[in-house]
């Protein structure tokens, strides 16, 4: 592994502790909700924040007792933090000098690090003079020309709108997918994740508490706040062949039998909802109360309270004929072919 690290950060109320370990070329995104101790994480490893205990090898190297200018690793900050009184070329020629490359040289590095990002043309201009998407491919020229074997990038897209984000995501994963060092990015955006990584790690309260590529992170969300991120609900229960028995006594019928402790997900619009209990319905049926409504896409997605909290998607069509607003009662149904289940 190019990373080997162990972070312990100890505050007040709140422990950071996290093993990680990046492959060279490797893109690992750190996920999760805010105060989960993602950019807390990112700091230590730069070393603008001080570890309690634990580690950071990077190359075979320690670095862990080294200052943040003495590592060889280039960051990327959610406010990109360009130097307002430097042209974008003298922005990127900063890292080769830090190295002690001779003036002119760092300049001609800079240039051809302009022309990579595409932004040749934009060379002499001060930040204050380039839109959002060009000075953070500004501050990724100036962050890899520095030749880091580390690259952290602190939410590098959330400062963009909808239509410069899409494009520069698509120009951030090419330039990641070159770079032969690890990456470790911080994200709120799980399609930001989902697009620019190799590999997830979900973060809570400080710990891991789920890690793998996008299709497992999406198709076997381990915690609640995982299967909001994707769009499912999960329940975790105890399993006897196709009954699953969940803590507050209800029990969820799945398709697949299975023992002992698992979890039994299924998407919003795995949900029907009626007016009376259906004639011949499912094994998973019960009495529900509408708690909240909101639009979601094309649908709406209803929070529903009940023996067992759901979210159910509908259409405007269907809430109107139900009549569905807060406190009216229905029936909610779910197929057990419609759910997925897997150990716990």
């Amino acid at each position: 592994m190019m990373l080997d690290a162990r972070l312990v950060v100890r505050r007040p109320g709140f422990t950071l502790d996290l093993a990680l370990a990046v492959a060279a070329g490797e893109v690992v995104a750190l996920l999760g909700p805010n105060g989960a101790g993602k950019t807390t994480a990112l700091r230590s490893l730069a070393g603008l924040t001080g570890l309690d205990d634990g580690h950071v090898t990077l190359d075979g190297a320690r670095l862990d007792r080294e200052p943040p200018e003495r590592r060889r690793i280039g960051v990327v900050f959610q406010d990109y933090l360009l130097f307002p009184h430097l042209t974008a070329l003298d922005n990127v020629a900063f890292g080769p000098r830090c190295r002690r490359v001779p003036r002119r040289e760092a300049r001609e590095q800079a240039r051809e690090w302009l022309l990579r990002v595409g932004l040749s043309e934009h060379v002499r201009k001060k930040p204050r003079q380039l839109s959002g998407g060009q000075a953070q491919r500004v501050a990724l020229a100036r962050a890899l020309a520095a030749e880091p074997k580390l690259l952290l990038l602190d939410e590098p897209l959330a400062a963009l709108d909808a239509r410069t984000r899409l494009d520069t995501r698509a120009r951030l994963r090419g330039h990641l997918s070159s770079f032969p060092g690890a990456t470790v990015l911080v994200t709120h955006d799980p399609l930001d994740a989902m697009m620019l990584a190799d590999r997830l790690i979900i973060v809570e309260d400080g710990r891991i508490v789920q890690t793998g590529d996008a299709a497992t992170i999406t198709g076997q969300p381990r915690t609640d706040y995982v299967a909001r991120l994707v769009g499912l609900n999960l329940y975790r229960g105890r399993a006897d062949g196709t009954s699953v028995v969940l803590p507050e006594g209800f029990t969820i019928v799945t398709s697949v039998p299975q023992a002992g402790e698992v979890f039994v997900a299924f998407p919003p619009a795995a949900v029907s909802l009626f007016a009376a209990r259906p004639d011949g319905s499912p094994r998973n049926t019960w009495p529900a109360t509408v708690t909240a409504m909101a639009p979601h896409g094309d649908a709406l997605r209803v929070e529903l309270a009940g023996p067992v909290a759901v979210a159910a998607d509908v259409t405007p069509a269907a809430a109107v004929q139900l009549e569905l607003a807060p406190g009216r009662e229905v029936w909610a149904t779910v197929k057990a072919t419609e759910t997925t289940s897997y150990p716990a």
